[in-house]
């Protein structure tokens, strides 16, 4: 479990702190591996550096051991860039001191992690030298903020830190919200249409349809699997119509054809618009695409890693769809895995994908970010059914988002 487990399902947790403080040796005593390298010379971690790994009774687990914050010069600057980038993706976040020293760098750091609302614990490595000043003791305990000793050199205080870890967990993490359990309930029938293409992996499905399945099965709903061919054979067959019909988003049109429309219809990456970040707040984004202009510039942002191939979702099928809607060309801009530019003021809309490999704070955070900047964020599915004039029926099993649809864009054509 702890290898395969997908990255967008652990718990992330984040080393912050200076040079030399002993974030590396900390993650190797908690993992009882040799996973970062351990130097005497400061600035021997230059990149993050991710550990999965089973921490129980949590489950899985991702470390992200990240470069001092005091780093100098010019490629020190880009290494705490890339530091403060992780915070985006943190649940908890673990600050190291050593030594009993607490300075400006912990106390800005406390503070950016205090302001981004993140579950925190300090950590005085090296306490085999000096303890935490009574000072940061007092402040600690005021804003409730877990202090542990340790001295990873000896594994002293490891065991303190797991538990802290543990009764730091957000409570969010350890209650996973449904993906499409609690819209198909004990003995009732969801179809899944999973088109087979080129870039469908060759003897599996894709994360997202194979942790729908296993929501389904989860709750104690039954569960038929399809292809987009095959689906008004098989509601036909069927002696009463399903909950709930799910598709690939690339199949919108065609899937919306054949299922009637007594029946709730909607697709995979808008149910992780749901799951991972805030449905309301990108249903609000797609509408934007209205807006659109020629010459606009849209961000589509992609959390797989994938080589691109054929009739690419992101890079062929949604700029085609897009183009057509607004009757000019637009600018694109393609972003793949954590990247994501820190500033989006020139773009006019933000594209997610269903982020199924990211976790649902690093979702949130770009939220955010996308409206600190007041530029409008979206996802695949989302815009999708917007763009084909389906956005109506695309969330028809959300009473909330369509409350808001129809209270935003009242008079629309086309069912949008």
């Amino acid at each position: 479990m702890s290898q395969t487990a997908p990255k967008g399902l652990r718990l992330h947790i984040g080393l912050f702190g200076r040079r030399n403080v002993g974030k590396s040796s900390l993650l190797n005593a908690i993992t009882r591996q040799q996973v970062a390298i351990v130097s005497h010379v400061a600035g021997t971690t230059t990149d993050p550096v991710e550990k999965p790994m089973e921490l129980l009774p949590l489950g899985p687990v991702l470390f992200i051991d990240t470069a001092g914050v005091d780093d100098v010069g010019a490629l020190g600057e880009l290494r705490i860039a890339r530091t403060r980038a992780v915070f985006d993706r943190t649940d908890l976040a673990i600050l190291v001191a050593a030594g009993g020293e607490w300075g400006v760098f912990e106390a800005e750091l406390l503070a950016a992690l205090t302001a981004r609302e993140i579950p925190m614990l300090v950590v005085m490595n090296k306490a085999d030298q000096a303890q935490a000043p009574e000072a940061l003791i007092a402040e600690l305990t005021v804003k409730k903020i877990p202090l542990v000793h340790t001295a990873a050199i000896n594994g002293e205080g490891i065991g303190a830190l797991k538990q802290g870890i543990i009764e730091m967990t957000p409570a969010d993490f350890l209650s996973s919200s449904a993906i499409v359990s609690d819209l198909v309930g004990p003995g009732e029938t969801a179809v899944l249409v999973v088109p087979i293409d080129k870039e469908a992996p060759k003897g599996r499905l894709i994360l997202p349809q194979v942790q729908t399945i296993r929501d389904l099965l989860d709750g104690d709903a039954l569960c038929m699997v399809v292809k987009e061919r095959e689906l008004r054979h098989t509601l036909a067959l069927l002696k009463s119509p399903p909950k709930l019909v799910v598709t690939d988003s690339q199949a919108f049109l065609k899937v919306a054809a054949d299922v009637p429309p007594e029946v709730a219809l909607t697709s995979f990456s808008i149910l992780f618009s749901r799951n991972k970040g805030d449905l309301l707040t990108q249903v609000e984004g797609a509408l934007a695409i209205d807006r659109l202009q020629p010459g606009d510039k849209v961000l589509m942002a992609e959390a797989c890693a994938h080589h691109p191939i054929g009739e690419d979702i992101g890079r062929v099928k949604i700029p085609r769809w897009l183009t057509q809607f607004v009757g000019g060309p637009l600018e694109f801009t393609h972003v793949q895995g954590h990247d994501f530019p820190p500033d989006l003021h020139e773009y006019q809309l933000v594209i997610q994908c269903g982020s199924c490999m990211l976790n649902r704070r690093e979702v949130l955070s770009r939220i955010i970010h996308c409206r600190e900047a007041g530029v409008p964020i979206t996802n695949y599915g989302l815009a999708i059914s917007f763009s084909l004039g389906i956005f109506e029926r695309a969330l028809s099993p959300f009473p909330a988002a369509l409350e808001l649809v129809r209270s935003m864009a009242h008079g629309m054509p086309g069912g949008r």
